[in-house]
């Protein structure tokens, strides 16, 4: 049995939209357990109610306008610091949260602890290629400043998790940056490019913003900072689509109809650019994984964070990490 902790308080949704999520989890997964970390009327009579699930009742939430490091520091009893510490104590084998991602970053490094020799842990997630080949990208956000020597870490993390979690057994790693050129970007992306030519790690190139979800890398680097900016665009981008192709839609009966018989693939789409079928980012470079759930996350992608969380542990995907990153040194 492989049992994953999933922190039910702190997102943007009610607990009862994450614990619908878990139900799913479990009537998927015949090998999986959970240990549900909340209020106790939220979490106690659901795991009254399901065999495999037993609650970790707490009496403290962090919320999103809080500051995550103070917030961390000083609510000893809060959900995610919790569910953190479960995971350290090995009461679980993985954490899904969908709480404050900087609440999460922080109680998970300190709480869970990085893998020795890791300087950042970094947010990854698989986006959707155009060439049916998913692309690894990180960081997301967890750093926003890194040096080169912590970028190619970055690679072989990346590379590790494409190995692992999506059977890529070579995997070409780009940097994110303003032109495929190597002599392009700023001065610290030239000291990125050239510290990931040395640091045997598949580096195949400067990737660009339109290599994002074009499937040409299998894994694409970048700073906390470019990370964040880059995922936002492109969540940006498809909410922006969306909504223009729902007002065409009014503009005539040819539209609604159009629209119709587009409408499953419409879903598709959206689903693939906001992560559900993933559940959310994991945090690479750290004991045990841990999965960063969107906080106006759904059930479904609750249900897929707790599952994507049980399938890393099965993969090995810390050790995995663990054994990319030492034989780089």
């Amino acid at each position: 049995m492989t049992t994953i902790c999933v922190d039910v308080m702190g997102a943007d949704k009610e607990p009862a939209v994450l614990l619908e999520g878990v139900a799913s989890a479990l009537e998927s997964d015949a090998d999986l357990k959970v240990l549900v970390a909340g209020a106790a009327d939220a979490v106690e009579p659901f795991c009254a109610s399901h065999d495999r699930a037993r609650a970790l009742v707490t009496t403290e939430v962090i919320t999103m306008s809080e500051h995550p490091a103070q917030a961390v520091r000083k609510k000893k009893d809060a959900s995610i610091v919790r569910a953190a510490a479960a995971v350290h104590a090995g009461e679980a084998d993985g954490l899904f949260s969908a709480g404050s991602t900087g609440a999460v970053l922080t109680a998970a490094t300190f709480g869970v602890g990085r893998l020795k020799g890791i300087k950042r842990p970094a947010l990854s997630l698989p986006f959707p290629g155009v060439s049916g080949r998913p692309t690894v990208f990180l960081d997301m956000g967890a750093n926003a400043d890194v040096k080169p020597e912590v970028m190619v870490q970055f690679a072989h993390m990346g590379r590790a998790y494409s190995r692992a979690v999506l059977g890529v057994a070579e995997p070409r790693v780009g940097l994110l940056c303003n032109g495929s050129e190597e002599t392009k970007g700023s001065e610290m992306a030239l000291a990125y490019h050239a510290a990931l030519a040395a640091g045997d790690c598949g580096f195949a190139g400067n990737a660009e913003g339109t290599d994002l979800l074009a499937g040409t890398f299998d894994v694409i680097v970048a700073d906390g900072f470019t990370g964040n900016v880059a995922l936002k665009s492109i969540e940006g981008t498809g909410k922006f689509v969306i909504s223009r192709l729902k007002a065409a839609m009014g503009e005539s009966a040819k539209n609604k109809i159009g629209m119709a018989l587009l409408a499953g693939s419409l879903k598709g789409l959206a689903a693939e650019l906001s992560g559900d079928q993933y559940g959310g980012a994991v945090l690479l470079g750290l004991r045990a994984p841990v999965v960063k759930g969107h906080g106006a996350t759904s059930a479904r992608a609750v249900c897929q964070g707790t599952l994507a969380a049980a399938a890393a542990v099965r993969a090995n995907l810390t050790q995995k990490i663990a054994d990319a990153c030492e034989a780089s040194r």
